[in-house]
């Protein structure tokens, strides 16, 4: 009995050590692509704007709608020419990726200057599908602190050139909570790589460098 105690005791400790040492190598991996300052980024075509929840009114809950802003700020002082944005669009009646598209609409930005990824359901599929269906080689990824590094890291051992650019406006409830389940996202982005995860749904090519309408719906509203 005590050596089966002494044994998960170890594995615990182990497990531990383990997400430790993983939580230092993303953060370390991508400290130095980090930005607070938007004159400190390279200007860059694309601005990746990763999904997170909306309202039941269709309306961005307030770390999305962080999000956008930063976006588009980037966009109004020339630093980015083209949004991807990539959410959840797996069901009719929820949409992330309209609701950002709405937003940005009403700030003036033009359908052509907004690419949809409707199947960015988590980071991992975001960064692969920036790669392999919008043909993305470099991007400006826009969303909050504690995300940013796994992001970062994640579309780094995917071959992309990414610099990160934080999305707080402001204190987000439950924000120590984002920062703790990053710990076990991270876990999980570390083994999705190693087993060169497919994504939920890979598609046809549509070239960030050409026309957005082949990622819009047929009927935007």
């Amino acid at each position: 009995m005590r050596k089966f105690l002494n044994l998960t005791v170890f594995t615990i400790l182990g497990i531990v050590l383990l997400v430790i040492i993983l939580q230092f190598h993303v953060n370390r991996s991508s400290r130095d692509l980090i930005f607070e300052n938007a004159n400190d980024l390279e200007p860059t075509y694309v601005g990746l704007v990763l999904g997170a929840s909306v309202r039941p009114d269709k309306s961005l809950s307030p770390i999305l709608q962080d999000r956008v802003d930063k976006a588009f700020e980037l966009y109004h002082n020339g630093i980015i020419k083209k949004f991807l944005l990539s959410g959840d669009h797996g069901q009719k009646e929820y949409d992330e990726v309209n609701a950002m598209r709405r937003y940005l609409n009403d700030k003036g930005v033009p359908n052509e200057d907004i690419f949809l990824d409707h199947a960015g359901f988590d980071t991992y599929d975001s960064m692969f599908r920036a790669r392999e269906v919008f043909q993305v080689e470099k991007a400006i990824v826009i969303t909050q602190k504690f995300h940013l590094p796994r992001a970062i890291y994640v579309g780094k051992k995917m071959g992309l050139e990414l610099q990160g650019y934080i999305a707080d406006n402001r204190e987000y409830p439950g924000n120590a909570h984002f920062t703790r389940r990053e710990w076990l996202a991270n876990i999980k982005a570390w083994i999705e790589l190693n087993i060169e995860k497919s994504p939920t749904y890979s598609g046809k090519s549509i070239p960030i460098t050409g026309s957005s309408s082949p990622s819009h719906d047929k009927q935007l509203n």
